[in-house]
């Protein structure tokens, strides 16, 4: 152990680190580092959760890719593309791609005595991934739904059911305008609830069959297909890839394919998510600000209130180096306490969320009704590491004030 090290720590350990002028400096520089570290954890947990939330809504309603007509405006009444067994073998066949699922969509319109609202009816086979829709089922079941017979079955969410004071297993009446009325009559035999609003207040889910018919497309005709990606971080590379292939193969029908992912698809709920990232770094340099200053002031009273024992160890020979190291070693013992202190707050906070949900959120202005936490090992360490070194170094400059300290007049300093 070096002298510097050695001093420090029984400094520290001992009864007068804090006398009648430090003591107030030390918890107050404690405090300001275990709040700037707490909130910090607390802040990058809840954005991350959330924007991972809404990240996966989305996903879970579109998946990661759409395949669709390349002619298809932004619009639900879509023109179709041919989803062969051969085609569905080869984008089986992308390392990247995990799962791959057809859809078709009917835009519509549920009409009951009082009330009338409009919708997507949404078209899934027996192929298609339903376990985003399991997980925020309320009532009912999540049938297997069929692309060879129509079982008029259809799962409704929670806004629309609320909206057409409907419940389950009511029969309700929908109405498809093409070039002339068509209407269904569907048995609602599930109701789900995701929070969000953009997609909860549209889409009902029933057989590929039945979309394709009030459609009168061919059996192997659909909306789109939708990729599941085994990593997100390859959306861009397998997006690009699969659309360079598919762009020099239209289907039988002479229809070409367009491949977009779900941040084309959705650029401006992307790029408000993007500018979260903004929050986190202001809320990070702020709160390094706070604690860097609190730990500053700190170390300057407690260096102001030693400096008779600066004078002795210069005049034993110690030099400003080795004195500096000293206090420096001590700013490092008192922002490892209130490390300690900020880590507990803050994951404190993050179990009780994540188990209690203790706060609440309006889920039609932030698409959940929880405040959403996420937890990520390394960036909690980046977190802790960068804390550390960004406050030993805001301490680098005021270290230098021991230089300025004379052995003749220190030791008569009281």
């Amino acid at each position: 152990m070096s002298l510097s090290l050695f001093i420090a720590h029984r400094i520290y350990r001992g009864s007068d680190l804090g006398k009648q002028v430090s003591r107030p400096a030390v918890l107050i520089a404690t405090i300001g580092v275990a709040i700037g570290l707490a909130v910090m954890i607390i802040a990058v947990s809840v954005i991350i959760g959330f924007k991972s939330q809404v990240r996966d809504k989305i996903i879970g309603f579109g998946s990661h890719i759409q395949i669709s007509h390349a002619d298809a405006a932004r619009s639900f009444e879509t023109r179709p593309v041919a989803a062969t067994d051969s085609l569905l073998a080869v984008l089986h066949d992308y390392p990247a791609v995990k799962h791959v699922q057809r859809y078709s969509t009917k835009p519509g319109m549920i009409k009951t005595s009082d009330a009338f609202q409009g919708m997507v009816l949404k078209g899934i086979g027996p192929e298609y991934s339903t376990s985003f829709f399991r997980r925020h089922l309320l009532e009912g079941e999540f049938p297997q739904f069929s692309d060879s017979a129509s079982s008029n079955r259809v799962v409704i969410s929670k806004a629309i059911a609320d909206k057409m004071k409907l419940k389950l297993g009511d029969k309700i009446d929908t109405y498809y305008i093409q070039k002339e009325v068509r209407a269904r009559r569907l048995t609602i035999v599930g109701i789900y609830q995701t929070n969000f609003s953009e997609y909860d207040n549209l889409f009902l889910l029933t057989d590929l069959c039945l979309v394709n018919r009030l459609n009168k497309w061919e059996p192997d005709q659909v909306s789109g297909i939708e990729l599941e990606l085994r990593d997100y971080s390859q959306l861009d590379a397998a997006t690009y890839q699969i659309a360079d292939e598919l762009s020099k193969h239209p289907d039988h029908y002479g229809a070409e394919y367009c491949v977009r992912n779900v941040e084309q698809l959705n650029p401006s709920i992307f790029a408000w998510l993007e500018i979260l990232d903004v929050n986190i770094w202001v809320i990070l340099i702020l709160m390094l600000g706070v604690a860097g200053f609190t730990m500053v002031s700190g170390l300057l009273i407690i260096i102001i209130e030693r400096t008779s024992m600066i004078g002795i160890l210069k005049s034993l020979g110690a030099n400003n180096y080795t004195i500096r190291k000293l206090f420096l070693w001590l700013a490092v013992f008192l922002i490892g306490k209130g490390m300690l202190w900020g880590n507990l707050i803050g994951l404190a906070f993050y179990f009780v969320q994540k188990w209690f949900g203790l706060f609440r959120l309006n889920p039609e202005t932030y698409y959940m009704d929880t405040v959403p936490v996420s937890f990520n090992i390394w960036i909690f360490l980046l977190l802790n590491v960068g804390t550390l070194l960004a406050s030993v170094f805001m301490l680098l400059g005021p270290s230098y004030i021991i230089t300025r300290i004379r052995p003749a007049n220190s030791m008569r300093y009281e």
